[in-house]
């Protein structure tokens, strides 16, 4: 019996984080556990200015890659047109230029987030300018001396892994397959503003079902 657990223990050390995907049993326990883990990453979003530094610290403490760095891959869409509304909460102008940016912000093998991204290039250096044009570096680690905060205006969670009223009812009863977790879990929607105040980019940022792609806490 103890050969067993040395064997499956030494098994959950050597397996790649992809091996052992999507193994969230589906038990009451496991789907409280995926509530408290949902709050904990909306909490830490909503509290740091960088999703970039969130996404990458979460994907070293849950060992998503072997190299835990986030690479931002362009994805090739037509352009989002900047609406009024967007303007006016960047407090620019009809005439401003603006520019748009949409991408995958990705873990290793594992896409954790889509962004879009309207920035004012006039906003930012022309070094910053020139980075974002033309390499995969993710937004927020290019602004990072700006030292820029963060003023979230939309923050939505996408899916619970418990019925609505559950708090007042028993819970689920456990399923014989593992929790089918969705493609999309969280969405926020933020200002990133300068050191001076000055608005330079409204975000959307739509959150995997990657995120989870570790073992549950028990």
């Amino acid at each position: 019996m103890r050969l067993k657990a040395s064997l499956a223990a030494a098994l959950l050390l050597i397996l790649p984080a992809a091996a052992r995907a999507g193994s969230w049993p589906d038990t009451p326990l496991a789907r409280v556990e995926a509530v408290a883990v949902l709050q904990t990453l909306n909490a830490t979003l909503l509290s740091h200015p960088s999703a970039t530094v969130t996404l990458e610290n979460w994907c070293k403490e849950h060992q998503l890659a072997s190299e835990p760095r986030i690479v931002a891959r362009h994805v090739a869409v037509i352009d989002k047109p900047i609406t009024a509304k967007q303007r006016q909460e960047l407090a620019i102008g009809p005439d401003e230029p603006v520019r748009y940016r949409h991408v995958e912000l990705a873990c290793g093998s594992r896409v954790l987030s889509i962004a879009d991204n309207w920035y004012v290039p006039s906003r930012l250096t022309p070094e910053m300018n020139h980075v974002l044009e033309t390499t995969d570096m993710p937004f927020g680690k290019v602004v990072a001396p700006l030292h820029f905060t963060r003023h979230t205006l939309e923050a939505e969670l996408l899916w619970s892994p418990l019925p609505a009223g559950w708090e007042m009812s028993k819970l689920p009863p456990p399923g014989n397959s593992p929790i089918q977790i969705p493609d999309e879990l969280l969405r926020h929607r933020a200002i990133l503003s300068r050191a001076d105040g000055k608005p330079f980019s409204e975000v959307i940022e739509t959150y995997s079902g990657a995120m989870l792609d570790f073992m549950p806490p028990h």
